[in-house]
This record gives C-alpha cells, structure tokens and sequence, in this order.
C-alpha cells in the first residue's frame, strides 16, 4: 500500500463499527520520553504486538529496532521544538530511514509558522520530504495549540504542497497543549481526506479517542493504548 492510501485505508477502517480492534489500528503506540532505556522500548514493542496497534514512535536514538513483526516503525525529526535547520532535520530523518523507520513524525519551525513564512515552511518539510522519500511516511506536526486557525489551515496547505503524507496535532510536549477536537476538525477539513490526520498530545481515555475519530483523526498517537483501549469494552 502507497503512503497516499493511507488515510482511505484508515477511514474505510473505522466506518465499521468502532472496535479495540479498529482502534488499534490506526494507533501509534508511543514512547518518547527522554529517559526510555532499550528495555522500555522492547516491553512497548511486545505490548504492541499484543495491542495489534499499527506502530510503534520511539527517539530515533533507540534505532533499530529489529523484528516488530507487522508493527510499523516510526520516529520523530527535529523534535520536541522544531527550532533547527531544515538540513539537519533532513539528515536526521536519513538516518533514521537508513536505522529501520518506516515513518517520520517532523516538527515544524513554529517561528516560520506563527510569522507567516509558509513558503519556507513548505521548503524544510519538502527537504525531509526528499530525505525521506516514499513509501516511507512522512507526518507533519504542526503543533495545532500554538498556532491560530488560519495559521493551521496555511501549515497544512504547505505540508500538502511539499509532500507530505499526514498533518499532526502535537508533540504533547508544547506548553500550549495537545490535540483537540477543533484542530483536528479544522485540519481534515483543510486536506480533505488527501492526507491523512493524526491528532496526538495528551489522548488519554476512550471517549476522547473517539472524540478525535469523529472529528476526523485516520490515526491516533497514544501513550496509554492499553488504557484507552480497555475503555472502549466498558
């Protein structure tokens, strides 16, 4: 399947009934805090495999990971901040597709972004893009809680245009906050189903996956999976 597919995948996916199974599916299982050692990552590998989640998102430090099994790799570029030069993020991503990932979550310049310099904020996303180019999935996180709404729909509109295969609420780890339910809305509605979206940042129960499924989430970055699946059978 072609990244570009994805997001139909995805959508086809959860117009079924709502399942753990379904949900599972289109869920980055996460671990992405600073202090995660190999063993972390391996007990949120096997807990994946468990989950049948899509993926894993781990630091690109903790590449390779080796056998996943059907589990997909994915890894973050220029993150949590997004401040660093475009060719550093896309060497980091080249590195991190020669280690094993087969997606790369970038963070956005937010200085570009909240001063409305799209044009160069399209040309450090397509600089990944071209250090990463497909089948690998790139993801773009626009960091949704800093920026105002016609700042968003701009950011999409040049992830879009530079390449990439999905826009990102957050990292979960900007002050501002994390995912919700009018980013995620406003930014389907931006790509209209030619990316897909992925809202992530501080997810934490069933009702508030499902939330960001209704509003038009094809994928769901999670930390508490287990948690937030075993909600979705009570």
């Amino acid at each position: 399947m072609t990244p570009k597919h994805l997001a139909e995948a995805a959508a086809r996916t959860l117009e079924a009934p709502v399942t753990t199974v379904s949900v599972a599916s289109i869920v980055d299982h996460t671990l992405l805090r600073p202090e995660s050692t190999a063993d972390d990552v391996a007990a949120l590998v096997a807990e994946a495999r468990r989950l049948g989640t899509y993926s894993v998102c781990v630091s690109p430090n903790q590449l390779p990971l080796g056998d996943t099994g059907d589990v997909k790799v994915a890894t973050v570029c220029g993150f949590p901040s997004g401040a660093h030069h475009a060719d550093v993020k896309a060497a980091e991503a080249a590195r991190s597709v020669a280690d094993g990932a087969d997606e790369i979550d970038m963070v956005v310049n937010l200085a570009l972004a909240t001063t409305g310099r799209y044009a160069e904020v399209q040309a450090e996303i397509a600089a990944v893009r071209a250090a990463a180019p497909a089948p690998v999935v790139l993801k773009v996180i626009i960091e949704s809680a800093a920026l105002t709404d016609e700042q968003i729909v701009a950011v999409c509109r040049a992830a879009e245009a530079a390449g990439a295969d999905f826009v990102k609420t957050s990292t979960g780890f900007h002050p501002a906050g994390g995912a919700s339910v009018h980013a995620v809305e406003l930014m389907a509605q931006t790509v209209g189903g030619r990316l897909g979206v992925k809202a992530s940042g501080g997810i934490r129960t069933a009702e508030a996956a499902l939330e960001m499924i209704a509003a038009g989430a094809t994928r769901l970055g999670l930390s508490g999976t287990a948690t937030v699946l075993e909600g979705l059978t009570r």
